[in-house]
């Protein structure tokens, strides 16, 4: 019964962590956007350091989802990038994760996160790139890429066009790095 009380404080508090990082989460900011007092928040989770392991917590859950849902997948575009589309807030909270990755548990949370979901992506971003018979060197491009993506991906920015374009980006490194015009 509990969680369920928990989840709209996770909800809100997983928006506000993918949209602006773990500075957002203020207890009166995600108290007005839930609808309840202040003191419902210390009630169901003690302090923020608490409540962050939650949404961790629930971040790993999402993480899970979404590399089931990468299993279905059968290309990069556009069967990944309408996937990315659907998953929005769980790729900018690892965005979030990857910014602050200087706390140790960001870093576990993220490293464990995109390592699910990278698994799972592998078998098609090496078959984009026409890396099958190269899989270390798919690998290697794999972190840069999501890396990369990490980086210079926003709020504002992601859409299927954005993503679009930087899928070929890479596409095209990867053929000129082949020799191939």
């Amino acid at each position: 019964m509990k969680s369920n009380i928990e989840q709209p404080w996770i909800e809100a508090g997983y928006e506000l962590f993918s949209k602006e990082g773990p500075g957002a989460l203020k207890v009166d900011q995600m108290a007005r956007r839930v609808g309840v007092s202040r003191s419902s928040f210390y009630h169901l989770f003690a302090d923020l350091d608490v409540f962050q392991e939650k949404l961790l917590t629930y971040h790993l859950s999402r993480a899970q989802r979404a590399a089931q849902k990468v299993k279905m997948c059968k290309t990069m575009d556009p069967d990944f990038l309408l996937l990315i589309m659907d998953e929005k807030d769980y790729v900018l909270f690892n965005r979030q994760l990857r910014i602050h990755r200087h706390n140790p548990t960001f870093k576990a949370g993220f490293e464990t996160a995109i390592g699910l979901v990278g698994k799972e992506t592998m078998g098609i971003f090496t078959e984009m790139l026409d890396l099958q018979h190269k899989p270390a060197i798919a690998r290697s491009v794999f972190q840069i890429t999501a890396d990369t993506l990490f980086h210079r991906m926003t709020e504002e920015n992601i859409n299927y066009e954005w993503l679009k374009s930087f899928l070929l980006e890479i596409k095209l490194l990867v053929k000129n790095m082949n020799g191939k015009p």
